[in-house]
């Protein structure tokens, strides 16, 4: 707010004013004093927002958190567990504000003394974050010095402050830091004392409309617009729309908004729905050719308490709040030829986990399970003597519906889906095969379909049963070890099983979680060794292992084709950005002999494609070497390359090249490895080097 010396004069001065009105303002406010002195420190975090899926460098989310000493920063999940800082907004605007005389714009009026208390409000209030929020990611198209066109994929993220005005910031995806910040604007909004923020996003005859929805501590919710020449394609609204305009002292909570599809109107429309003390107020908006139709209502008699915390599952407008009683809502809207209404039922927590308080939910990104923080409730009449947070799930779709959706599913990402596919895995672990409706459905869609999603689906299937038919380990498989013991890599078809990155869990039963875990950190050639031996020396157990050894042939062959798929891919990227007789660093001729060395493989398009390739290289096999003995690295497998001296090197699943170097990434579920893009690669092969992997979809670190 000013030079620190200054600043630190300041409050000295109001701390020690004869007005009481200045000295026990200023003292009672912990945005001036966050140290607090006597008072409790100001530790944990106010708020957090997680942005989009693919906005950090490894094509995941972004998480924005406000601390309670209203610092706003961007934190990356870069290497895997492992959380780092990007940039504190809260420092980089004051920076702005300080270089622009703490004026908007420069028709404001000239700011006052930092020694009047006014001023140091104004100067504080300006810059204190209530609420941030995170827009979908904008694609516009830029045009190279060549004349070339590149999508360039944008995020926005607005940021409401205490005085009502919204700062929105442009990021350049992926975004790596105080570089990738493209702009920043400040628009007023006339709300006073704001509580709460949202993105209105609308999408009608393909025309892309944003706007933000805030919302106050007094009642009114109201639109506004926001106006971005950088950002192409997006239109937003001429004038403010008002929501709700009564000051009826009805504080708005949580404010959620859901695009929708109206069976009357045939047309897409949006579905606002913010809490309101203990209603839900909701409003549907509606483009048609007389303009912006805004039908709103409340929806009461849901609880007797204030709604605490309110989420939505976004596939099918479904809505859930909570108050602190332990009652959970689910509301179902229902369109009518107007507007819509809601039917809505409730869901007893008590009956589930006995007496509970409930402080926060929020459902999966498929709508699978709605997680709900609890603490004891009462027992007896009296209030538990100390509190111990959980965070529990509830199952809200049936292993059936989860499997049709996936089968169905127009993401066709493993890894986007795996509240669902959580679901899936605990139905094949729990009865230790898959059922043959979702085996049928499968194979009908692997037949019809060209896509390599259904294969991977059906990789993922085939590693569960697996997983499922082995013994469970004797100790816990997540707790460190503290032996030295060398550990071989080897070609195991359970890898890949391990469900890390489901580490969100459910709290159906104990044992559950001990299913799920098993094979976690484990190699799954040993435990299928150790089955195989206990099943011998019973005797009377041979069907399990052949059943084991059938299952293991099934995940080869799928891993294989997956495998045959993406060389196909990598060769006809190597096709179109290569010259006659050019040396790339990928293995070209070695991948094409690969493909060709089964007799069983007979793909029209693959030999097409390679009898291509090796026209255009001209007899030349330009081969890879061991970097330690300088011998050719024959490539006889998928997975490894061995010298004739016996060095063994690990290959990119991504690019099938050697990995040569002590440093390499590997897939989110240990599935593959992947080396590191170099300076001197060419962009197409940076391309391959982003992407997920081949096996589950799941992202490289």
């Amino acid at each position: 707010v000013g030079p620190k010396k200054e600043v630190a004069e300041c409050k000295e001065k109001f701390a020690s004013s004869v007005d009481p009105t200045v000295s026990q303002t200023f003292m009672l406010d912990r945005v001036f004093n966050p140290e607090g002195k006597s008072l409790t420190p100001m530790r944990g975090f106010k708020y957090s927002s997680w942005s989009p899926l693919g906005c950090d460098a490894n094509g995941r989310c972004l998480l924005a958190a406000l601390t309670m000493d209203n610092r706003l920063t961007i934190h990356a999940n870069l290497n895997r567990l492992q959380w780092v800082q990007l940039v504190d907004l809260t420092e980089l605007y004051g920076e702005r504000l300080f270089e622009a005389s703490y004026k908007l714009c420069k028709a404001d009026t000239p700011c006052g003394e930092l020694g009047d208390f006014p001023e140091f409000q104004r100067r504080h209030s300006m810059q204190t974050p209530v609420r941030m929020e995170w827009s979908g990611i904008c694609t516009t198209q830029q045009v190279k010095h060549n004349n070339e066109c590149r999508d360039v994929g944008s995020v926005l993220l607005a940021v409401l402050f205490e005085n009502g005005n919204i700062a929105v910031w442009q990021f350049q995806l992926p975004f790596l830091g105080k570089e990738s910040i493209t702009s920043c604007n400040t628009i007023e909004s006339g709300i006073s004392s704001p509580s709460v923020l949202s993105w209105w996003e609308y999408e009608h005859n393909n025309r892309k409309m944003s706007g933000l929805i805030v919302g106050s501590a007094y009642g009114p919710v109201k639109i506004i617009p926001v106006n971005l020449k950088a950002v192409k394609g997006y239109f937003t609204l001429r004038q403010p729309v008002v929501l709700w305009q009564e000051m009826d002292q009805l504080p708005v909570h949580s404010i959620k908004c859901i695009p929708l599809y109206h069976p009357y109107q045939k047309c897409s429309c949006s579905l606002v729905v913010a809490a309101r003390g203990p209603y839900v107020f909701w409003c549907l908006l509606l483009i048609s050719k007389a303009g912006l139709n805004v039908h709103n209502s409340h929806v009461t008699g849901l609880h007797s308490l204030p709604i605490v915390s309110m989420t939505a599952d976004k596939q099918n407008g479904t809505v859930y709040t909570c108050s602190s009683d332990g009652k959970v809502r689910q509301l179902i809207p229902i369109f009518t030829d107007v507007a819509l209404k809601f039917e809505h039922q409730l869901i007893k927590l008590s009956e589930v986990f006995g007496s509970v308080r409930t402080h926060g939910i929020a459902v999966s990104p498929c709508g699978a399970y709605l997680a709900v923080i609890t603490t004891e409730g009462m027992a007896n009449g009296l209030h538990p003597v100390s509190k111990n947070y959980q965070v529990q799930f509830v199952t809200l779709k049936t292993f059936e519906e989860a499997a049709a959706q996936l089968l169905e599913s127009s993401v066709q990402n493993l890894f986007r889906q795996v509240d669902l596919t959580d679901l899936v895995r605990w139905k094949i672990l729990r009865d230790k095969h898959i059922p043959q409706f979702l085996q049928e459905a499968l194979d009908k869609k692997i037949e019809t379909c060209g896509s390599t999603y259904f294969w991977r689906f059906k990789l993922f299937l085939l590693r569960i049963l697996y997983q499922s038919m082995q013994k469970a380990p004797s100790e816990v498989t997540w707790r460190p070890s503290h032996e030295d013991a060398k550990i071989l890599i080897s070609d195991s078809p359970g890898m890949g099983s391990t469900e890390d990155d489901q580490e969100e869990g459910t709290s159906k039963q104990a044992s559950k979680q001990s299913l799920g875990d098993t094979g976690k950190g484990v190699d799954i050639d040993d435990t299928a060794e150790d089955s195989l031996h206990q099943s011998n020396d019973t005797g009377g157990r041979e069907p399990m292992v052949e059943k084991l050894l059938e299952i293991q042939a099934q995940i080869e062959a799928v891993e294989m084709h997956l495998t045959r798929e993406h060389m196909k891919r990598v060769l006809g990227e190597v096709y179109l950005h290569t010259w006659i007789t050019e040396n790339t660093s990928i293995p070209t001729r070695g991948v094409c002999d690969f493909l060709m060395s089964d007799d069983g493989y007979d793909d029209r398009t693959a030999r097409v494609l390679i009898g291509h390739i090796l026209k255009k290289m001209n007899k030349q096999t330009f081969p890879e070497h061991c970097s330690l003995c300088k011998e050719i690295l024959p490539f006889t497998d998928r997975k490894q390359a061995v010298c004739s001296n016996g060095h063994i090197w690990l290959r990119c699943f991504l690019t099938y090249q050697s990995c040569q170097s002590l440093v390499y990434r590997r897939c989110l579920l240990h599935d593959s490895i992947a080396r590191h893009p170099t300076p001197e690669d060419p962009e197409w092969i940076k391309r391959l080097l982003q992407g997920p992997c081949t096996f589950c979809d799941s992202p490289v670190f």
